[in-house]
């Protein structure tokens, strides 16, 4: 069994979504094949002894859609100039539109030119050519409506088409008829009605993609974990490259406040790393030659060299990145409903609206009344809503999930966790905020406590350590000034040292003291800080 995911170009609403799906769970060979209408995209698991990629492919034509190959990467298109500027000209079209063919039934004032009662041929001919202009606007909507009606998949598309036609043909008889003399069928007229519902329906679809690619941004980010450029060494020599240049086996060089670019082993120094986006652990992890690094992970405070060991999608960010798209094309248990209520919805729609048309006949209510009620079924019952919302905020759910370092591996464990009422966290020590915060003081000086926290942070603020960010913290929280900074020095593995006015001050671990050849007469304190889990620091002022 293999599996795959395929980029899909041509779906609209839920029905080609499901009608695609279908079609593929009944192509032999293919094992299981979810289509997730948001992504654009379909998982496939296939025996690979009985298809491969270009059948796969080949299905996908077959069912009136299109391949674009593999799944890579999150596209977000953003809304070109030309396609904005194109939808603002239609959308004073439409309203000109309307105007003319609705404002006078509402005592509007008149445009002379186009009274329907004093210059009537100017009339329907500016609603004929407008019609046409929204026709070529919508063109894509009516050659997917009636492409999918002959591949037997009907979709929304599918329920515009025919209504925008039907309005069409039976507006330019009236025309017809209006040249031969029937001059009362001018107000038969029903050609704003094919224009309009095709504005509305390009309306949904663009604020529906600014709604999708709002959701694409959320896993998006999560590719933005890792860097776009690292520093690696050949010969001795340092260059700059980007990530898909980066080999197995190059040596990568990482200094403070850089990012991680691939997984690898530190070959040279020592630095802490802050994992937490992988580890969920906010205490930065001391590394140091022989200890592995992640992509994406945070190079607090050393230089370190390492060697490269995963690139691309054997990376781990990348894993977390595969884990949360499968997540996403899996169905939750309301979306299989709403799934099987839409793929058999439109045709339905299709047959009712029939239905309707053939009962307003014999009831004798006449083809106009007729043909407005068929029209009205067709448009009006969009099942977008029904199939759309249910998968939208499942990817939504998923994406700001991953955002908070929560992976999610099957949509319908989003539905279940609304029964928790017990959580139990398997994590060593205590749960944290998810940063460093200063939760104790222990002053054995005769300095006011905000005093010697104030000395200490204004040092601080020079450094880069993950502890350094607690100290500065509380300044802020405190609104405690920044005092000025000379001579400062970061002693590398052990703590800092500067000079504020003519005290010197030393910052660190324990280590630090007998470096300095400092007695430390606080042994005891030390022991009960660390049995109580907490990173603690030493400040010494000369």
């Amino acid at each position: 069994m293999k599996k795959i995911i395929l980029s899909i170009d041509g779906m609209t609403c839920s029905a080609c979504s499901n009608g695609l799906e279908k079609y593929l769970n009944k192509q032999k060979g293919v094992i299981e094949a979810n289509v997730n209408l948001v992504m654009a995209n379909a998982s496939i698991k296939y025996d690979e002894k009985i298809l491969n990629l270009e059948k796969l492919e080949d299905f996908v034509k077959q069912a009136g859609f299109k391949s674009l190959g593999e799944f890579k990467e999150i596209k977000i298109e953003s809304k070109s100039k030309k396609e904005r500027v194109k939808f603002v000209i239609f959308t004073i079209l439409a309203i000109f539109l309307m105007y003319i063919s609705m404002g006078h039934m509402i005592n509007l004032p008149v445009i002379p030119l186009f009274n329907p009662h004093t210059n009537i041929i100017n009339y329907m001919v500016c609603l004929l050519v407008l019609t046409i202009l929204f026709l070529c606007y919508g063109f894509d909507i009516l050659k997917n409506g009636y492409k999918n009606l002959i591949h037997r998949t009907p979709n929304m598309d599918t329920l515009v088409g025919i209504g925008v036609v039907a309005s069409l043909l039976y507006s330019i008889y009236n025309m017809y008829m209006f040249f031969s003399g029937k001059h009362d069928l001018v107000m038969n007229l029903y050609f704003e009605s094919a224009a309009i519902v095709i504005y509305f329906i390009k309306l949904g679809r663009y604020i529906d993609g600014i709604s999708k690619d709002k959701t694409k941004e959320a896993i998006q980010k999560l590719v933005k974990i890792t860097p776009n450029s690292a520093i690696i060494k050949i010969d001795g020599i340092e260059k700059e490259v980007t990530l898909d240049e980066i080999k197995k086996g190059d040596i990568v060089i990482s200094r403070p406040g850089e990012k991680i670019a691939v997984d690898g082993k530190i070959i040279v120094g020592k630095a802490h790393l802050d994992e937490s986006f992988i580890t969920g652990e906010s205490k930065p992890v001391a590394k140091e030659e022989g200890s592995t690094v992640i992509a994406g992970s945070i190079n607090y405070d050393g230089y370190i060299e390492y060697k490269a060991e995963k690139i691309g999608k054997e990376s781990t960010i990348s894993e977390i990145v595969r884990l949360v798209l499968e997540a996403s094309n899996t169905k939750a248990p309301i979306a299989k409903i709403a799934d099987k209520v839409s793929g058999i919805f439109v045709p339905v729609v299709i047959i009712i609206s029939i239905i309707t048309f053939l009962v307003y006949l014999i009831l004798g209510m006449g083809i106009e009344m007729a043909l407005t009620t068929f029209v009205t079924v067709l448009v009006v019952a969009c099942p977008c809503s029904l199939g759309l919302a249910t998968p939208l905020a499942i990817v939504i759910s998923e994406g700001l999930c991953a955002q908070n370092g929560i992976l999610v591996k099957k949509s319908e464990i989003l539905e279940n966790a609304q029964k928790v009422n017990t959580i139990v966290f398997d994590k060593t020590g205590t749960l944290t905020y998810g940063k460093l915060k200063i939760s104790k003081i222990i002053n054995y000086t005769d300095i006011p406590k905000d005093k010697l926290l104030q000395m200490i942070g204004s040092i601080e603020t020079k450094s880069t350590h993950p502890i350094a960010k607690a100290f500065t913290d509380y300044l802020e929280e405190n609104k405690l000034e920044i005092l000025g900074v000379n001579n400062f020095e970061n002693i590398a593995g052990l703590g800092i040292k500067a000079q504020i006015e003519n005290d010197e001050i030393i910052i660190g671990n324990s280590k630090i003291l007998s470096k300095y050849e400092i007695e430390n007469e606080h042994l005891e304190d030390e022991k009960n800080l660390s049995k109580e889990r907490k990173q603690y620091c030493i400040c010494c002022i000369k």
